[in-house]
């Protein structure tokens, strides 16, 4: 705990507000910001309750503790791109960060079953891999092949799963619950930011023609396209929206490990409430039409 307070004391009122002063003092500070989150998320998933959990955390917990320090390392690679001014990084790391918060929000809504449903789905390939050695896959006698059965098989053998296990994931197509992505993100927050989120962030990832345009290439005179070979500028826009997905996750994982007191609502308010107010006093000083 000292270590955050010793974090958000750095936040005073003076500090915030030269903070938001020009839109270069906003990107500046909004870098050093959510590395400081990040950092707080860091903490969080190293709280412990020890009456509940005297050593660590049992496979109904253990997938959402995944979940939520996936989020914190993704976070702090995002500010690091966003500090050397590389959007289009940014954009690509942004989507599985987001599908990691919306999927932990979703599990610490869910019961037992769902949880367990999560970890199954995630043996679909594991599950081809023991198939085609029973096919008589060559790859299997070469030593990364042995390396790689030896951990599908360890993995299997800690959960107690069998390959007769999964019938009810295969139904579903090896989907959560049986539900697509966005059917889980409409569930847990507004369906209409899809796809201005992680529905234009897929394009990063799929290397869609749009995303070309959009990083890629410039436009000519004489309507054709050259290489653009620089690395777009990065700003608040493309880091206080995707803070907006995690708080909330972090905030029922300390409500289900008995670890949520005053101090640690008090301190993610805190996070929502600068978050908002940085993106707020960007737009109202920022013109993209005029640079």
């Amino acid at each position: 705990m000292d270590e955050i307070e010793k974090i958000i004391g750095r936040y005073d009122e003076e500090y915030v507000g030269q903070g938001l002063q020009s839109l270069d003092d906003i990107n500046r500070f909004t870098g050093t910001f959510v590395r400081d989150v990040a950092e707080i998320y860091d903490y969080i998933t190293r709280v412990r309750n020890v009456d509940r959990n005297p050593t660590g955390f049992s496979l109904e917990d253990a997938p959402i503790l995944g979940l939520l320090t996936r989020i914190w390392k993704l976070l702090k690679e995002v500010v690091n791109y966003y500090e050397q001014d590389n959007a289009e990084i940014i954009s690509i790391l942004e989507r599985p960060l987001i599908e990691a918060a919306v999927t932990a929000e979703y599990l610490l809504m869910s019961d037992s079953d769902v949880i367990e449903d999560y970890r199954k789905c995630s043996y679909k390939d594991r599950l081809r891999i023991l198939r085609e050695l029973k096919e008589g896959s060559r790859f299997f006698e070469t030593k990364a092949g042995k390396r790689l059965l030896k951990s599908v098989q360890e993995k299997m053998d800690l959960e107690g799963f069998s390959e007769d296990n999964f019938k009810e994931q295969k139904k579903n197509r090896w989907r959560l619950q049986g539900k697509t992505f966005f059917d889980i993100f409409k569930e847990i927050t507004d369906e209409d930011l899809y796809k201005y989120t992680y529905g234009m962030m897929s394009e990063s990832i799929h290397g869609s023609w749009n995303e070309s345009m959009d990083w890629c290439l410039q436009k000519n005179e004489d309507s054709t396209f050259s290489v653009y070979p620089f690395y777009h500028e990065a700003d608040v826009r493309y880091i206080c929206p995707t803070l907006k997905f995690c708080n909330e996750s972090y905030r029922l994982w300390l409500e289900r490990i008995d670890c949520l007191d005053e101090n640690m609502i008090n301190i993610l308010d805190w996070i929502e409430r600068v978050n908002t107010r940085i993106f707020m006093i960007f737009d109202q000083k920022y013109d993209g039409l005029n640079g």
